[in-house]
């Protein structure tokens, strides 16, 4: 199916709209080629007086001929100019309510899909997708289709005249017609990969130009704005080389067509005054059949815009509905909690790997309700793993993740989330204001609710010193706040939630130590008769655990208390004492 299909299918809802704006774009052009047809009829009246075409109707007057011609063109531009305006308005509202809702489904769609499906996609290349790709179709829909209907409506009108008056003549001066239609399609053919080929490029462009602004301070900090500048040359060349090769065959298009539209007009130009000096053809319809060869002829030159923007649109429409069509891989439909939940896990023999590299193994372990667990290990050892498996980010491979004995594969997906509080070392903040932040998710949450999750969180004192209290502009991202800041707004966010279990993923690693202590105080509150699942690398952190897992390679490889893992001396012991500096040199050099 082409990208026009797709679109067609897609919009179905939307048909009637589209038909009406074809309706109001063919009437249009109807009106619009009668006053050629008046000039004939202006020069019979004139030439022929009372045996004119007019006088048949019983106006024999020449003079009131030519105040019913008048009449007739005021009507005719009147027509025109009304069907002109329901036209545009027609089309320019379905393509903005067309984009609107093209966009949004997109970026449903694309919020739903897995983590795994942007693991090899560039954040910028979607973003063209969403934005610069829906922009291109609205563009077509704004003009494009309202130039093919016209240009096709216009050859057939034109076309009828031409057989009603001079058939022996209309065969001749339509002839170019199929060759600039073949020509037309051929170029379309040829220009179909290359605009696909653009709008590939532009998404690398606009990948690159978002992941530098990101890092604009690594960039300036390690003075890479030369080496970044370079970067975004031979990606803007590549786009520029893309489109030349586009561009120099689009531009062939109209030299092509102008040709065979003088053999058109000049056919009708020389044949047709031959015809009316030998006294087959009336002088009237000879003056109406060389305006409407250039009428009829000359839109075709507008085919090669047409053209260009046609597939540069289909191009776009293709991408932004193959996103679409990515299968969503987790549904959201399941069980819905009626309770909240009390919070249980269980890990029975879970297996998961990325892109076929195995990375849990086996992994066999059960969450009581209200207690606090930690995971440790090395970087790469699958601690975070198992709370993207338990947010269902990923599905596991093999094996069971429980909650409160139930399978997570059977619950709703909503329900299964909002059970859980997710606190992750990279923050996510809006660009909205700190009271906006907390209540992240819950906007209906009273004022009174999201200031006792920062004082939970201790973070009602430092937001009280901003410019605005809790109605504060953070800036993109929280920006204007520092790490330690951001932190803390994202723990009150998680508090807000009064989820059954709280994760925290490596939450105080980026902070410094009177933050960390301000949020273990904060924790040691929050978690009581709460699950709590901390991912941490500081052990100082989780030393009143009730359970601690250590992972090596995937593997549970160590349980227990702080105390009861220091005593057995294994992985966990090597790993407190290289923390606390009481390794020997004769360890660290083993290390």
């Amino acid at each position: 199916m082409n990208a026009l299909s797709r679109l067609f299918a897609y919009a179905r809802d939307y048909r009637r709209d589209a038909l009406l704006a074809s309706v109001y774009s063919v009437a249009n052009k109807f009106f619009d080629i009668l006053p050629e047809v008046l000039i004939g009829v202006a020069v019979d009246v004139v030439v022929n007086k009372q045996a004119s075409f007019l006088a048949r109707f019983g106006i024999k007057d020449t003079f009131d001929q030519l105040v019913w011609l008048g009449v007739l063109t005021v009507l005719i531009w009147g027509g025109e100019s009304l069907f002109q305006f329901l036209y545009e308005v027609k089309w320019r509202n379905l393509a903005q309510s067309l984009q609107h809702r093209l966009r949004l489904d997109a970026y449903r769609h694309v919020q739903q899909l897995p983590l795994g499906y942007f693991e090899n996609k560039s954040t910028g290349n979607l973003m063209s997708i969403l934005n610069d790709d829906i922009n291109q179709m609205e563009r077509f829909l704004n003009g494009g289709a309202n130039s093919i209907l016209q240009v096709t409506s216009s050859s057939v009108l034109v076309s009828i005249v031409f057989f009603v008056l001079a058939p022996q003549l209309a065969w001749l001066a339509l002839a170019p017609v199929p060759v600039i239609l073949f020509g037309t399609f051929w170029f379309q053919q040829k220009l179909a990969p290359r605009y696909a080929a653009v709008r590939e490029s532009a998404g690398v462009i606009n990948g690159r130009l978002n992941n530098n602004l990101l890092g604009l301070a690594t960039i300036k900090a390690f003075t890479a704005e030369e080496f970044e500048a370079e970067h975004i040359r031979e990606a803007s060349e590549r786009y520029r080389t893309t489109n030349a090769r586009a561009i120099r065959l689009a531009a062939a298009i109209t030299p092509v067509i102008r040709m065979a539209i003088l053999a058109g007009f000049v056919t009708t130009l020389v044949y047709g005054g031959w015809l009316t000096t030998h006294g087959e053809l009336g002088v009237g319809s000879y003056s109406v059949l060389v305006y409407l060869t250039q009428r009829l002829l000359w839109p075709f030159t507008g085919l090669a815009e047409i053209a260009d923007l046609y597939q540069r649109s289909m191009a776009s429409i293709d991408r932004v509905l193959n996103v679409l069509n990515v299968p969503i891989a987790i549904a959201y439909e399941g069980e819905r909690l009626v309770e909240a939940p009390r919070g249980a896990l269980a890990f029975e023999r879970v297996n998961f790997g990325y892109g076929g590299t195995p990375t849990l193994h086996d992994i066999d372990l059960a969450v009581p309700a209200g207690q606090t667990v930690a995971f440790v290990g090395s970087t790469g050892s699958g601690k975070s793993t198992l709370i993207k498996l338990l947010l269902r980010f990923y599905h596991a491979d093999s094996g069971v993740i429980r909650l409160d004995g139930r399978d997570i594969t059977t619950l709703h997906l909503s329900d299964l989330r909002r059970a859980i509080g997710y606190v992750s070392q990279d923050v996510f903040l809006t660009d909205g204001s700190v009271a906006d932040n907390i209540a992240y998710g819950q906007p209906n949450a009273p004022r009174a609710a999201v200031e006792a999750a920062a004082r939970a969180a201790e973070a009602h004192e430092f937001i009280t010193r901003l410019p605005q209290g809790y109605d504060t502009p953070i800036g993109e991202r929280g920006q204007k706040l520092s790490g330690g800041q951001r932190q803390r707004l994202a723990l009150a966010r998680a508090i807000l939630k009064d989820p059954a279990i709280l994760v925290l993923d490596e939450a105080t690693s980026a902070v410094d130590n009177e933050t960390e202590a301000a949020i273990q105080r904060s924790l040691a509150h929050v978690s009581a008769g709460r699950t709590t699942l901390v991912i941490a690398h500081r052990l100082s952190t989780i030393r009143h655990a009730h359970t601690i897992h250590v992972l090596e390679q995937g593997r549970v490889v160590e349980s227990g208390t702080h105390e009861s893992l220091l005593t057995a001396g294994g992985v966990y012991a090597g790993l407190w004492r290289l923390q606390t500096g009481e390794l020997d040199a004769a360890e660290l050099t083993a290390m």
